[in-house]
């Protein structure tokens, strides 16, 4: 097993101001370092956690199922003790990825429901164990609210970001086709990753005999086909391992370590100080604007504060959220908000819902590598024109597709040299459709502070009340429904439709708790994620979002950094961000 490296926090010199603080280095905190350096601006970066450098600290990346003490198969018991929530999600918790996962014992939480909580804190955050799926938002997804008189409007619409998915997509590099769908916008595509032989029959059965839905190649955050500016940062075609929860040494998935870390350092005005952990934002009630931050060093026990002019949540929903109501001050003494949102209205992705099946055909072929994204069908209910269902909003699936290795001998019976043979041939083609859907925001889904629980540091902890509803219930069983139909009209056998009743946090998809909005009466952030009262505040992950609409949401958090962070750094320069 490896040991967790340990670094040690760069040194600051007392007084020392930056331009900007970033909280959080994950797929958004990335983002926004590297648009404020490469702007002009001194960053410090702030993560809690340990430092993991690109390459050199994937310690597993390369290792053989051989290679591990216990062939990766089994992880030793005093390690599982450490992941009680990591671990129960049954798919976090091995001798090659565990070092990725948060210590649940040193970092706990309360729950009023259950809530599966997956954290990563290191540097780069989730962005080494994300599933790399990149999907567009549209009007549908930001009209939705206002037009069902649900929650609060989003304060922007698909023409203001448009160009910034545009320009994160071009130097992330986002694997996919032009599908011309107008509720999933087409974007700046390298080559989709090619389908094996299921896919394309699936694809093919399931476009023909279905007319009101279309089956695509998933887009996601793969290279295919490396730009310049992506090769000049050290970046690499996809190597088809599909190991990546593991780190990818070839860069070719997007993460903070392959990308925007190395873009944020070469300006040589990114300052990274790991082990950090951000207790709350400095208010200054005679200027009505933070000064900074508060910060426990997560080895040492110590406090410090650090200063700049603008300072950016990224902290991941729950983090940000956690940051604002712990900023007590005379001004706010409840937590950063006038609106009373801030702690609700918190949604994350219902899925494990779909069905699985065989395919007996084709068993004479196989396919190259193993890619990393499969297929995708894009949300074809309560679209535009058509008949309404019996629930609100819609939901998409992710197609997997795979071969049985020499696993189907497990129960079979036999023995000698037939049993081998047999056992060494390839079993059944395997199927499964799993559905995401959409959870609307119910203002009474929300998270408390609360000191019945402390952390090792001996903080307050959030506290969970959270659970799906009728709506998301209705959702599910149509999403079964339409899994079974589509894999029957396409041939397919052994089908089962499953229903996993997935636990709120599973999908590791949270949005919500510090929403954008029209006012301050509304929301805690305006159209540029900025604070509605603390002008020099800003948040660009999934607190901020309004809705949550079915897509995976990382590559519009990409989106709004990028937007804001040319917002701050302009109004910073025009002298708006002071009283």
């Amino acid at each position: 097993m490896n040991s967790r490296k340990t670094s040690t926090p760069s040194v600051i010199p007392p007084g020392k101001k930056f331009d900007a603080i970033v909280v959080g280095s994950g797929i958004s905190g990335g983002w926004s370092a590297k648009e404020l350096c490469e702007k002009g601006l001194n960053v410090l970066m702030l993560e809690r956690g340990r430092m993991i450098e690109h390459v050199s600290d994937y310690h597993t990346a390369t290792m053989n199922p051989w290679d591990f003490p216990h062939h990766n198969q089994a992880v030793p018991l005093e390690v599982v003790k450490q992941y009680p929530v990591q671990n129960r999600t049954g798919f976090t918790i091995t001798e090659a990825t565990h070092q990725h996962f948060v210590n649940d014992l040193e970092n706990p939480y309360v729950e009023e429901k259950p809530f599966d909580w997956i954290r990563g804190y290191h540097v780069g955050g989730k962005s080494l164990m994300w599933g790399r799926y990149s999907f567009r938002f549209s009007d549908l997804d930001f009209d939705a609210n206002a037009r069902e008189g649900i929650a609060t409007d989003w304060p922007i619409r698909y023409k203001d970001i448009a160009p910034w998915y545009d320009y994160v997509e071009k130097f992330a590099g986002i694997a996919g086709d032009r599908d011309g769908l107008p509720h999933l916008p087409d974007g700046q595509f390298q080559p989709a990753m090619p389908d094996n032989c299921v896919e394309a029959h699936f694809r093919q059965a399931v476009n023909a005999g279905f007319p009101d839905r279309k089956v695509i190649s998933a887009r996601a955050a793969h290279l295919t086909a490396p730009t310049q500016e992506q090769t000049n940062l050290g970046r690499a075609k996809c190597q088809y391992r599909n190991l990546c929860m593991r780190g990818c040494p070839y860069g070719a998935y997007f993460s903070t370590q392959s990308a925007t870390l190395p873009a944020a350092r070469r300006t040589k005005r990114l300052t990274v100080r790991p082990h950090s952990i951000v207790n709350s934002i400095i208010y200054d009630e005679k200027t009505g604007r933070a000064t900074g931050v508060r910060v426990i060093d997560e080895q040492t026990h110590q406090w410090h504060e650090f200063q700049s002019s603008i300072i950016f949540l990224n902290a991941s929903a729950l983090g940000s959220t956690y940051i604002l109501m712990n900023s007590t001050s005379k001004r706010f003494p409840t937590g950063m908000d006038d609106s009373g949102q801030l702690g609700r209205n918190l949604m994350d992705h219902h899925f494990h819902v779909g069905a699985t099946a065989d395919y007996e055909h084709d068993l004479d072929k196989y396919y190259y590598g193993r890619h990393p994204a499969g297929l995708y069908i894009p949300r074809f209910r309560n679209l535009e024109g058509q008949e309404k269902q019996a629930f609100k909003r819609g939901y998409g699936f992710e197609v997997y597709t795979s071969r049985e290795n020499w696993e189907h001998a497990y129960h079979e019976d036999g023995f000698g040299a037939d049993f081998k043979e047999k056992a060494t041939q390839f079993g059944n083609w395997k199927i499964t459709l799993d559905a995401f859907g959409e959870c609307m925001p119910y203002e009474d889904n929300r998270v408390y502070l609360t000191r019945d629980v402390t952390d090792k540091w001996g903080q307050p902890v959030l506290k969970m009340d959270v659970h799906y509803r009728d709506n998301e219930t209705l959702m599910r069983k149509d999403a079964q429904e339409q899994a079974v139909q589509m894999l029957e009209k396409a041939g397919f056998s052994n089908i089962n439709g499953f229903d996993a009743q997935a636990h709120p946090g599973l999908s590791i998809h949270e949005m919500g708790t510090a929403r954008m909005g029209t006012s301050p009466k509304n929301s805690v952030f305006n159209k540029f994620n900025q604070h509605h009262i603390v002008k020099n505040v800003f948040c660009t992950d999934g607190a901020a979002m309004t809705s949550s609409p079915c897509q995976n949401p990382s590559l519009t958090y990409m989106a709004l950094s990028a937007r804001a962070a040319d917002y701050a750094v302009k109004a910073l320069k025009r002298g708006d961000l002071k009283r």
